[in-house]
């Protein structure tokens, strides 16, 4: 009998060891990882650099508190405001952490309340950010949420327009909608939210908890776009599994949190912070960037060679390593066969697989996953 809360719909294989992009459970079976810890191992499993970074600083200092200064802290922050439009680093350990910190601050500064998101968007599990999220689905049974936040079409700017005004404090998105399906924001709509809320005196929150991190082959998501968020939120392969998030903003919106407005006690942790900047060096090298963009590109093209002549198959959306193939069914028995054999998906929604191979894999390693889907994809067409 499980002693724990039965809050995850579990598979039944327990991970005991990983290196790269590949894992092994407790019968020694072998896989390779599409999910990177759902966008979380970047640079896959034990990746030497960070291992050395965290094994170093262990045996210097794992916690003080945010009383002291933190050389490190400045310097991945400085990696963070290099490779993008911030100027301003508040570190926290999580996804949500970041998004809760990220609607904290645009209501302080704005003297705002209303946030407006987008339906199928992803934000966290807070009360918060739970109320930011666009799925009904994360807030069943939870009562009611925050009366403040407001949900609209994505990439329906008529609906902005009708919704956006002088109460509104920011509007908060994700360039790709990750959870909701791998559904990408158009150019011309994120152009048009930017002008938008310049002519409201509201802030653009670009929540990068998964696109970030060079995931889809640019250190942000949003540098695919001509945009300058105020504020960007970002996690997951911040500390390549090391538990670490931030929330970076410019100069005059970080000037609204002063000393005992916003806190964490484990945020910007030496442990993280090793991990953070390890990671941070190999995933903005620009070289390596244009190596994830080659992989992607790669990845997608063979999926679609695959998928052709599936009729339940509607398409292959991507960008870099963040890929998503639409079904007209249910696609998690699909799933379920992959791991049987060898690969382990994700979904985002029913009817949506999700890829999110760790963006240091092998051409070599593309291939035996092909070889895999294809083997899947033939038995699973006898039986549909």
């Amino acid at each position: 009998m499980s002693h724990l809360f039965n809050n995850y719909g579990r598979w039944d294989v327990e991970i005991v060891s990983g290196n790269g992009a590949k894992l092994y459970d407790q019968t020694g079976k072998e896989y390779i990882d599409f999910t990177s810890g759902i966008g979380v191992c970047n640079l896959g499993h034990c990746n030497e650099a960070v291992v050395a970074a965290v094994e170093t600083q262990m045996k210097k200092l794992w916690h003080v508190s945010n009383l002291f200064q933190s050389s490190l802290q400045e310097e991945v922050a400085e990696k963070l405001v290099q490779s993008s439009a911030g100027a301003k680093v508040f570190f926290c350990n999580s996804g949500a952490e970041a998004n809760e910190a990220a609607i904290k601050l645009a209501r302080k500064f704005t003297g705002k309340y209303k946030i407006i998101t987008f339906h199928q968007s992803f934000h966290g599990r807070t009360i918060a950010t739970m109320a930011a999220t666009g799925q009904d689905k994360v807030k069943t049974g939870f009562g009611p949420m925050p009366e403040t936040f407001v949900h609209l079409p994505f990439n329906d700017i008529e609906a902005l327009k009708q919704e956006i005004d002088d109460q509104t404090a920011a509007v908060m998105l994700e360039v790709i909608q990750g959870e909701g399906g791998v559904h990408p924001a158009g150019s011309e709509f994120l152009s048009a939210v930017e002008k938008l809320c310049k002519e409201n005196d509201a802030l653009l929150i670009i929540d990068e908890v998964q696109t970030g991190i060079g995931r889809t082959g640019k250190p942000f998501g949003y540098q695919h776009y001509s945009i300058t968020p105020d504020i960007i939120t970002s996690a997951k392969g911040l500390g390549n599994g090391i538990p670490t998030g931030a929330m970076i903003s410019n100069e005059k919106v970080a000037a609204a949190f002063t000393p005992g407005s916003h806190g964490s006690t484990f945020g910007g942790n030496p442990l993280a912070m090793s991990a953070a900047k390890a990671t941070l060096d190999i995933a903005f090298d620009e070289e390596f960037l244009q190596s994830v963009n080659a992989k992607g590109d790669y990845l997608a093209i063979r999926l679609a060679e695959l998928f052709l002549e599936f009729p339940e198959c509607k398409g292959v959306r991507h960008k870099g390593m963040m890929i998503g193939i639409e079904f007209s069914s249910e696609v998690n028995p699909f799933v379920t066969a992959l791991r049987e054999n060898g690969l382990l998906a994700l979904t985002a929604g029913a009817n949506v697989i999700r890829f999110l191979p760790p963006l240091t894999i092998s051409h070599e390693e593309i291939d035996e996953a092909i070889q895999i889907i294809n083997k899947t994809l033939l038995k699973y067409k006898q039986l549909v």
